[in-house]
């Protein structure tokens, strides 16, 4: 018996079910999900980002700024060519922050929070600051690590 077959068994429509999920307090609906952190708890963060994949590939231009999927990390690659990488998400009310290369700083377009590049607070209403992570450029100019120290 296929899954929509035990489902009809029940007697139950598509729009019952969603409306089961939807109102009864589970989260199959909600628009304001964290993104995921396949880390397990206690796991430090560390990775590496191929600058050549079309998702990085803007980190090879100065001024420039990726969200890394699926991690909760922003990384900007300064006017100066270094890289920066803090946590994307506002500690005021978790919008997504951009980097504004021309202030070299991290906005929240939500209520204009601003950070640093180490991520701390220039002005808010955010009164916490960005968790900073650390970066490193491999020999090649192709890989970008970046990881909790």
């Amino acid at each position: 018996m296929t899954r929509a077959e035990f489902i009809r068994s029940l007697g139950l429509s598509s729009g019952a079910l969603m409306a089961v999920y939807c109102l009864g307090g589970l989260t199959a609906c909600s628009k304001e999900q964290p993104d995921p952190d396949p880390a397990k708890p206690g796991d430090k963060l560390d990775l590496s980002l191929d600058l050549n994949s079309p998702t990085y590939s803007k980190l090879q231009t100065n001024g420039q700024f990726a969200i890394v999927t699926d991690q909760p990390i922003i990384v900007a690659r300064k006017n100066d060519g270094t890289f920066v990488a803090v946590s994307k998400d506002c500690t005021h009310q978790g919008a997504q922050v951009t980097y504004q290369a021309a202030s070299d700083r991290f906005n929240c377009p939500l209520h204009n929070s601003n950070f640093s590049p180490t991520g701390s607070v220039l002005n808010g209403p955010a009164t916490s600051a960005l968790k900073q992570y650390k970066t490193e450029l491999n020999s090649a100019g192709t890989t970008l690590r970046v990881y909790e120290g």
